[in-house]
């Protein structure tokens, strides 16, 4: 793919900046042996992010952050300069961060793609079709009637193989993206080491400009494959311990985003 001018990367990688026990610096060295560019994407966090550009591997860095949203959905932003990312971070994510740091902030989606706006980036929506039981995606939302359908006019792409979901859930994202006319990302949703690069984005691209150019053009492919129930369940286990302090304001937080969906089958009823 490099020889054919194209730059893979991963675009969905967590490390022990949030809820996984990957450190930067090895996420950076496997990615440098496969020949790929990585996405650093933590819960509502950029030290990540910042440790990465500190090294200077060479490694194609996107500077980006996963938004756990206040009503459910979980926002990927991926900027053009490590600076708008700091801004946007200390502005907007930062300040409205709860007791838990991977629950979602005091902004709903509608408020974090509005404050994106001010910011040359990519939004685009992880796993939209996935987690039946929780809102951690705008398909389930406009499902149960908590986010409206022309949220996806306010977003540049959808994630189409997230390597944490199911081929079902996967087909249906691919779906909604051609529907809509969105941009296609892909990444493994990576807590554990060896999980990284199972699914890329690719670009004809020689810089991270370029490549995010080429998502916002509708120029990217996407190739790779969901994890087996194993190795869900592994990956499961070992980010356990990092939500279990936040037991109580993880419980609190879904049931206020169930709310709404709750209100609604009464009025129906």
């Amino acid at each position: 793919m490099r020889t054919e001018g194209f730059l893979p990367a991963d675009l969905h990688v967590h490390t022990n900046h949030s809820d996984s026990p990957t450190r930067v610096r090895d996420a950076l060295k496997l990615a440098a042996r496969q020949g790929i560019g990585l996405a650093i994407t933590d819960h509502n966090q950029i030290s990540g992010v910042l440790e990465a550009e500190r090294l200077k591997t060479g490694v194609p860095v996107v500077p980006g952050i996963e938004i756990s949203a206040g009503d459910g959905p979980h926002i990927l932003l991926y900027f053009f300069s490590i600076s708008d990312l700091t801004e946007f971070y200390r502005r907007y994510v930062e300040r409205n961060k709860q007791t838990s740091p991977y629950i979602g902030i005091r902004l709903n989606t509608e408020e974090i793609l509005a404050a994106r706006e001010g910011y040359p980036c990519v939004a685009a929506e992880a796993h939209p079709c996935g987690y039946a039981f929780l809102n951690r995606g705008v398909g389930r939302c406009i499902a149960t009637g908590c986010t409206q359908e022309d949220i996806f006019s306010r977003l540049d792409a959808l994630e189409v193989i997230c390597g944490g979901m199911a081929r079902a859930h996967n087909l249906r994202a691919a779906a909604l993206a051609r529907r809509h006319d969105l941009g296609r990302t892909g990444g493994t949703d990576s807590h554990l080491l060896h999980e990284l690069g199972g699914v890329v984005t690719c670009a004809r691209a020689g810089t991270v400009e370029e490549f995010l150019e080429a998502i916002l053009g509708r120029r990217t492919v996407v190739i790779g494959q969901e994890k087996h129930f194993f190795a869900k369940a592994v990956m499961g286990a070992a980010v356990l311990p990092q939500h279990l302090p936040y037991t109580a304001p993880i419980l609190r937080a879904r049931a206020e985003q169930h709310l709404p969906a709750i209100r609604r089958r009464f009025r129906l009823w």
